[in-house]
């Protein structure tokens, strides 16, 4: 297929755009632009070439749900109105008087935005005009972040500590050892090889609460073809003590293969694990390989959690009989049966924003009968739950509900932000998104496929707004602690848009399977590789950071939840405010430090002086 197939009208002039957000200071409805619209194979752009006026450049991805007004005069259509509703939110028309223009650039853009070949859309065709300084792909790679895991030290990459003190050493009779640093140690490539097993030097790294050493790690490459289970990564962590005949058996007892991997060690050695729900086949109650992985992780303690975030009758889950030593915990995040519910329950969140003919209270009646705040509540509550476990109880924690898709990596991420510093980092967020979502499998090119303005009756069943969730729950964490983390919430808002469509290749695709399959670390660029430009990069800190090392324990009362208006109304209510005080928080923080310098200038000049005025008159004395 060629993109010249699909563009009815490459370009025509005399086109109105109506656009109320205005380029994002959500000031009203303005006048329209009169320009030049150009439809090309990935971009929608319109411009009135004249100085200052507004231009459009619009992904064909980023488009949602396509709407046509025709105009009517005497019952003959002379053109009308598209509306585009956008996947960041935003709403935008163009009026055309032609109505053979009319319906050409409506079927064009249709087609263009709706095309399903991964290989036809944009990151396989971008090419950055700016030097790559770090290739994003191999910054968070499954071997040296799953290193840094177990041994306790900080994650994240380059800016976290190094992780020269983690011995590789093989598990059989050889004592040979070496040391990971950042090069692969040695010279070389790949030194974390299916079969070893990873120890630090300071402590065990028992799953107990009581850092027991009773269970160690490994990494494993029983899936390095995707056969044991197709949304997992090649490379996972295993106790050591499990063979890999064991991770088969146990995955074909977990749903869609997702056998019980680890996903987070505290500092305490309390350990997080994350999988599917065990599967429901007749004649199948137990699974003696899956308990063997439970009971290892154990370690000392005397007792684990496993907790459930799909819904008590929804979801299967471990029999008592089997997993005695386990007490089931249900933590649902909410009524839904099913991904789509989630983002059904997003448009509804969405509709209210939009709607600015409503009074107050109508409104407020809107927004809570979204149940998109409910959602974020259960969503933190539970996360609380699993972090108290691990924290408190140093007991270790398996999460999971339904396939292990969706909720379960909103509590398993909220979890290590909450006890984790690092995953507070600009660094250390990038590093979670890799291991706990494009690594783990979840499924973004079918979860965004469509969003919140595409009708109901017209969403595939696997569309969602779980990592939208996600990100709204970490703006909560956020606005509870604005000191606490590196990154401003203009970092969330880039992710929720780079998420759903994208110059680069980072969310591309279902699973690591697919996006080997097609190569797109080869042939795409990397998000990560462009947000950590020091030049982007200072555009996202947040000016108030502070380093904080403790866990952070966020309210989960009802009241303590904040709407994410930055995002949700930034295309509603003039935003522009909100970046003058930030301008003017920034200018506060600056001018503090430079006074805080000269400060400590001006205290070492006092103490050099004094000391030059005790010599002269210790001399005085002398000669006295």
């Amino acid at each position: 297929m060629e993109f010249a197939d699909l563009i009815k009208t490459p370009k025509l002039d005399g086109v109105l755009l109506h656009d109320p957000g205005q380029a994002g200071t959500g000031t009203g409805a303005g006048a329209p632009t009169v320009g030049t619209l150009c439809i090309t194979g990935h971009h929608l752009l319109l411009s009135a070439r004249q100085e200052n006026s507004q231009e459009l450049w619009l992904l064909h991805k980023n488009i949602d749900c396509v709407e046509k007004k025709p105009s009517l005069t005497q019952n003959i259509v002379v053109g009308g109105i598209i509306t585009l509703k956008c996947k960041d939110l935003r709403i935008i028309s163009l009026e055309i008087k032609s109505a053979k223009e009319f319906f050409n650039v409506a079927t064009s853009l249709e087609a263009l935005s709706a095309i399903q070949n991964t290989e036809l859309l944009y990151p396989f065709f971008y090419r950055p005009m700016y030097s790559i300084l770090e290739d994003g792909y191999t910054m968070f790679r499954p071997e040296l972040e799953f290193a840094k895991l177990i041994s306790g030290v900080g994650m994240g990459g380059v800016s976290s500590p190094n992780v020269a003190n983690i011995t590789i050493c093989m598990p059989s009779t050889s004592s040979t050892s070496m040391t990971l640093g950042s090069a692969s140690g040695g010279g070389i490539t790949h030194p974390l090889q299916n079969g070893y097993a990873m120890d630090a030097l300071q402590g065990g790294l028992g799953g107990g609460g009581s850092g027991a050493n009773a269970c160690e790690w490994r990494i494993s490459n029983v899936n390095r073809d995707f056969s044991v289970c197709a949304t997992y990564g090649a490379t996972l962590i295993v106790p050591k003590a499990i063979t890999d005949e064991q991770i088969v058996l146990s995955a074909s007892f977990r749903d869609g293969g997702r056998f019980p991997v680890l996903s987070y060690r505290h500092e305490n050695g309390a350990t997080l694990m994350r999988s599917s729900q065990p599967l429901s086949i007749q004649g199948i109650k137990r699974c003696r390989a899956d308990e063997a992985i439970l009971n290892l992780v154990l370690g000392r303690s005397r007792k684990g959690f496993i907790v459930d975030t799909w819904g008590k009758g929804k979801s299967n889950t471990e029999t008592d009989l089997h997993y005695s030593q386990w007490k089931k915990v249900n933590r649902s995040i909410g009524n839904v049966s099913s991904p789509a519910s989630i983002l059904d329950s997003f448009a509804r969140l969405i509709e209210a924003c939009n709607d600015l003919s409503c009074s107050t209270d109508k409104w407020l009646s809107r927004l809570e009968g979204s149940g998109w705040l409910t959602l974020v509540l259960n969503s933190l509550n539970a996360s609380c739950v699993v972090a108290q476990c691990l924290d408190q109880e140093g007991s270790p924690v398996l999460v999971h509900g339904a396939k292990g898709l969706d909720s379960t990596l909103i509590v398993t991420s909220l979890v290590q932000i909450i006890l984790n510093p690092d995953c507070r980092t600009v660094r250390g967020l990038q590093a979670l998104i890799e291991r706990e979502w494009i690594q783990a499998g979840h499924p973004f090119a079918s979860r965004h496929r469509y969003s919140c303005y595409t009708p109901n009756q017209t969403r595939q069943k696997t569309s969602g707004a779980t990592f939208v969730l996600f990100l709204d729950c970490l703006y909560q964490l956020y606005t509870q602690f604005p000191c606490s983390f590196e990154f401003s919430t203009q970092l969330l808002i880039l992710l929720f848009e780079h998420s759903h469509f994208s110059q680069y290749g980072t969310f591309l695709c279902d699973s690591e399977r697919e996006r080997r399959e097609l190569n797109v670390h080869t042939r795409t660029t990397s998000l990560w590789s462009y947000l950590n430009r020091p030049d982007v990069l200072q555009t996202l800190l947040n000016p108030l950071y502070e380093p904080n090392a403790s866990v952070i324990w966020p309210s989960v009362a009802p009241i303590s939840l904040e709407l994410w208006s930055d995002l949700y109304l930034r295309w509603v209510i003039d935003q522009r405010s909100c970046a003058t005080v930030m301008s003017q928080i920034q200018e506060l923080v600056t001018r503090e430090k430079e006074l805080r310098t000269q400060a400590i200038k001006l205290r070492k000049q006092a103490l050099e002086l004094g000391q030059e005025v005790s010599e002269m008159m210790s001399g005085s004395a002398d000669d006295a």
